[in-house]
């Protein structure tokens, strides 16, 4: 079958969604399709740009194919007879993020009318899709609530297992993932800054905006943390990446709402690494359970800073969770061989 997976990209800035749409058409290819990407750029600011961009994707038109596996707003607009929807996620500043007041649209006459055109946009999108996946149970009760359609829960799985077999355990607890405040890496210095000159924290990742980066630099130099936090802001290659997972003590994610299990989760599992996250981190704590896992705090600073401190005082413990998190992880069974098979039925 010739299989196009229709993905938006945002110039600059690669995340998660972006590598699940690269392995798709990789194990898609492994399994004996015929398989590209489109990648249609895409930005959010000004707001009013936005309705130009769906527009812009509703007048596409695809040839010379069988299928389209559509992954992400505005790129799921593009019609095709035969598409499939995979939702990593919708325009969440139309939707939970609105209601949470944390929406670059502004909550004006015109912004109303932005958020109603998105809202419409998707409906219409989504109608006469053959079948909708959707990476996790977050985005699946988002859907349900706003858009009042059902889908099924088709998980992302990691791309290479290979990569983290785990290795010793070392001082120091690894924060990897983009950077920015919606990930809230700063909460993890601000909690580190509240411990006894023990124990470390790598943050690793790049940075969605200068000021993102800026932000960590500012909080490290002003608790004097030089000595205690590592700060490798950039696209680092994936086994660096790898290095610092497989021989950290445990792994620490703290998104706000997550859509998905998220690859620094699955991947600290993968390594035997406990992970410390908190209890609004969407799918991820269907994942890492409080005590059995892991650590899920309220996203308060003292209680990430208690976390962090029974992690590094009790390394035994620490240890144990971690063997406890892989084998919750691997006891999933989430392979890209069942996941290709019901995206290409």
């Amino acid at each position: 079958m010739k299989i196009l997976v229709v993905n938006n990209m945002v110039p600059g800035m690669r995340g998660g969604a972006e590598e699940l749409a690269d392995q798709l058409v990789l194990n898609l290819r492994k399994a004996g399709h015929e398989s590209e990407l489109l990648r249609v750029p895409f930005t959010w600011e000004p707001a009013e740009r936005i309705v130009e961009e769906m527009v812009m994707c509703r007048n596409m038109q695809i040839n010379n194919v069988d299928r389209v596996i559509a992954m992400k707003f505005p790129a799921y607009m593009i019609p095709f007879p035969e598409k499939v929807l995979w939702l990593a996620h919708q325009y969440r500043q139309a939707y939970d993020l609105w209601d949470a007041g944390q929406s670059n649209i502004a909550d004006t006459p015109e912004g109303r009318q932005i958020r109603a055109a998105i809202m419409e946009a998707d409906n219409a999108a989504f109608e006469p899709v053959k079948d909708i996946f959707v990476v996790g149970r977050t985005v699946q009760e988002r859907l349900l609530h706003y858009n009042r359609l059902q889908s099924t829960v088709l998980r992302a799985p990691l791309n290479d297992e290979t990569m983290y077999p785990g290795g010793p355990y070392g001082d120091y607890v690894f924060a990897g993932g983009r950077i920015n405040s919606g990930k809230r890496q700063h909460r993890l210095i601000e909690a580190m800054a509240r411990l006894p000159g023990t124990g470390r924290l790598v943050i690793a990742g790049p940075a969605d905006t200068p000021g993102d980066a800026d932000r960590l630099r500012a909080l490290v130099e002003k608790h004097r943390l030089g000595d205690r936090v590592t700060l490798d802001i950039g696209f680092l290659p994936r086994q660096k990446i790898a290095d610092y997972a497989n021989n950290a003590l445990a792994c620490a994610y703290l998104p706000f709402a997550e859509d998905s299990y998220g690859y620094v989760t699955m991947e600290a599992c993968q390594a035997r690494k406990a992970v410390l996250t908190v209890n609004d981190s969407g799918d991820l704590t269907e994942l890492i359970h409080d005590g059995v896992h892991g650590w899920v705090c309220d996203d308060d600073t003292d209680q990430l800073a208690a976390a962090l401190s029974e992690l590094f005082a009790n390394r035994a413990r620490t240890v144990e969770l971690g063997n406890a998190a892989h084998a919750h992880w691997t006891g999933k069974n989430i392979n890209w061989t069942t996941t290709v098979e019901a995206l290409a039925r």
